[in-house]
């Protein structure tokens, strides 16, 4: 069987254990990775991450196969699985590192996040989602990857919620 060409996509909407869950359970998806995107510092650790000085945002990097899965399925997930109105935080998990942002790579992705977010907008929600071109990812440490599989637990800060 040919693989097909895979995609990435990057989303920050809190802490990363629960982001990386739910992509990795989405049809489609391929791997979801927790790690770590626009801050200013080279090869951040979670240790410099966490005091919110690097700018850094936790991100999960969702590796995905588009023809089983598009780009704004993804995006339209990630605006369910947490809360698109709260600043700088995901429940008890309260800093800058955990903004809610969509990075993207290019217009037409830049286009479809903005459209998404209009029409939570009308629904009547305020969303502080941010959207931002990509940069560099850096992979976090391995203990955070796979975190709630490794725990055998669920999520307590990212809760799946229907919004479209």
């Amino acid at each position: 069987m040919l693989m097909t060409s895979t995609k990435k996509a990057y989303f920050a909407g809190g802490c990363f254990w629960g982001v990386e869950y739910y992509f990795d359970r989405k049809q489609g998806v391929i791997s979801a990775i927790s790690g770590y995107m626009g801050g200013t510092k080279e090869n951040p650790h979670y240790e410099d991450v966490k005091t919110g000085k690097t700018r850094h945002l936790e991100t999960v990097e969702v590796i995905y196969d588009p023809e089983r899965v598009s780009y704004e399925e993804l995006a339209r997930l990630f605006f369910e699985i947490h809360d698109p109105t709260q600043v700088d935080g995901q429940g008890p998990d309260i800093g800058s590192q955990y903004q809610s942002t969509i990075f993207y790579k290019d217009e037409e992705e830049r286009q479809i996040a903005e459209r998404l977010i209009g029409i939570l907008k009308d629904k009547g929600y305020n969303v502080v989602t941010t959207v931002l071109p990509v940069t560099k990812f850096y992979p976090a440490e391995d203990y955070h990857q796979d975190y709630y599989e490794k725990k055998g637990q669920k999520p307590t800060c990212h809760i799946y919620q229907k919004r479209f």
